[in-house]
């Protein structure tokens, strides 16, 4: 009897949820691979000469690495409808990220 109140309740939290279409997703997963495409353009210094000041590379590149983080979390893992605390935590471990890795480059004097 328990189960079946547990697999109610989990199918009414689904419905409530307002998941995105499908073509939704496949506009994501297309803005995903046109950022995949710009971050593979930057080991390629030539073909954008914006790329060739390591400053600028690290940065675009970070910037482009949150965006598709968050994209991801948000609309693949569902975040975007679970409990705010999900979103804080991995947000969280991503700011300790970038920081820790932003800090990692500096002790090297990667930026000069």
């Amino acid at each position: 009897m328990a189960e079946t109140t547990l697999a109610e309740t989990t199918l009414a939290e689904e419905q409530a949820h307002d998941h995105p279409s499908d073509w939704a997703y496949v506009k994501i997963a297309l803005l995903l691979a046109a950022i995949t495409g710009v971050e593979v353009l930057t080991y390629f210094e030539s073909a954008v000469t914006v790329f060739e000041n390591n400053s600028v590379t690290i940065a675009s590149l970070m910037v482009m690495m949150v965006v598709k983080f968050y994209m991801v979390a948000m609309y693949f893992m569902h975040l975007k409808h679970d409990n705010p605390l999900f979103t804080k935590l991995f947000v969280g471990g991503l700011v300790l990220a970038t920081a820790v890795y932003v800090a990692a480059l500096a002790a090297f004097e990667f930026w000069a």
